[in-house]
């Protein structure tokens, strides 16, 4: 029997999940979308039709307390999904919550505790972790391919509109567009997942850009996060790490990861800045030589999608295992709470100027 799904957030025009989770769901037998909601019935009917779901809902708590859906994502942003959380783990459906889970480790760990004593399987939205080259980095880690870990570097740069859409400011003013929690989990996450995690670190945090100017009138929407994250620090293996993240300027650069070990070093690049959807190229050398591109040994189904789709394919995939039988599924709500127990601790870090330990919960995590 399939697991019926219940989306919130469809749209038959835009959206992250019509972009990504409706396509990945289309192409994972184990499922059925029954379910759509979306901010109006026009939409919600328009997206049911598109998306061949029997039910269209304005109202998201219709759609969760619905007989016909098993799963519930949650494919909105912070603000529209205020109660939804635990809405849906109240009754006992499944759950997939985008990033971020909340705004802070403890919010996060409380739904994580929640969803855990009424025996419903979670998973969230940092699914960037399961692209092949993320994977294949971690795994020529592990095994020692470059030898004794020494060090490891990690940039992500994203550019910044000039100009905000109006249809933002709600957003802004909410904190939904932080960057800090929306862009540095997503990244961080890649890092940690690549790498493995920080035991300790000290961290320095600014905002550059103290102001977003809305499109359609010009005025200047204040900004209360930091574009500018730098963290150094001591990786589970003892190599020692350090970690930038830059938002703002017209151009971006995307991802860069370097490893070097006592016997070789990994640089994983990607093509694009896009936060969740690029594509990478792994390239590798193994003592003086030049480095070149490594093959891929972890690549997985769907290899003529977009890569998003891909990923939340592969969760997708690996929740209806967990569903099934009880197997450990990630990244779930315990993986959110380590991200943002990270995320807490490089605030605390900047605010106090003091090196400070981290330690991660979470099963599986490179130490």
């Amino acid at each position: 029997m399939r697991i019926r799904v219940g989306v919130v957030g469809a749209s038959a025009e835009r959206g992250w999940a019509s972009a990504t989770h409706l396509p990945a769901l289309a192409a994972a037998p184990e499922y059925e979308v029954t379910a759509v909601a979306s901010s109006s019935p026009g939409k919600a009917a328009a997206a049911a039709r598109l998306w061949q779901a029997r039910h269209a809902f304005a109202d998201a708590r219709q759609l969760i307390d619905s007989p016909e859906v098993d799963l519930v994502v949650l494919a909105v942003p912070v603000p529209r999904r205020e109660g939804l959380v635990d809405a849906t783990i109240a009754a006992g459906k499944h759950v997939y919550c985008e990033w971020p889970l909340a705004m802070d480790a403890g919010t996060a760990a409380g739904f994580r505790d929640a969803a855990d004593a009424a025996g419903v399987r979670h998973v969230i939205g940092l699914q960037s972790r399961h692209h092949p080259a993320v994977r294949q980095v971690r795994a020529r880690v592990e095994d020692r391919w470059i030898g004794e870990p020494l060090s490891a570097t990690f940039t992500y740069s994203l550019s910044t509109p000039d100009k905000w859409p109006a249809r933002y400011k709600q957003y802004i003013e909410q904190g939904a567009t932080n960057r800090l929690i929306i862009v540095g989990g997503h990244a961080l996450d890649v890092f940690r997942r690549a790498v493995g995690d920080f035991t300790s670190l000290s961290a320095t945090t600014a905002t550059r850009l103290p102001e977003a100017e809305l499109a359609e009138t010009g005025e200047k929407v204040p900004v209360g996060w930091p574009d500018q994250i730098s963290v150094t620090g001591v990786l589970g293996s003892g190599a020692v790490a350090s970690a930038h993240i830059i938002t703002g300027g017209p151009f971006g650069t995307g991802y860069r990861i370097e490893v070097h070990g006592t016997k070789g070093r990994l640089v994983l690049l990607s093509e694009s800045d896009e936060l969740v959807g690029t594509r990478w190229r792994l390239l590798g050398a193994l003592g003086r030589a030049e480095l070149e591109p490594l093959p891929d040994s972890h690549a997985d189904d769907l290899i003529d999608a977009p890569p998003a789709v891909r990923n939340v394919n592969r969760v997708y995939r690996d929740l209806a295992s967990a569903i099934a039988d009880g197997t450990p599924v990630e990244p779930d709500f315990a993986t959110a709470t380590d991200v943002h127990r990270l995320l807490d601790t490089i605030v605390s870090a900047s605010d106090s100027g003091e090196r400070l330990d981290y330690r991660c919960g979470n099963r599986g995590t490179g130490r």
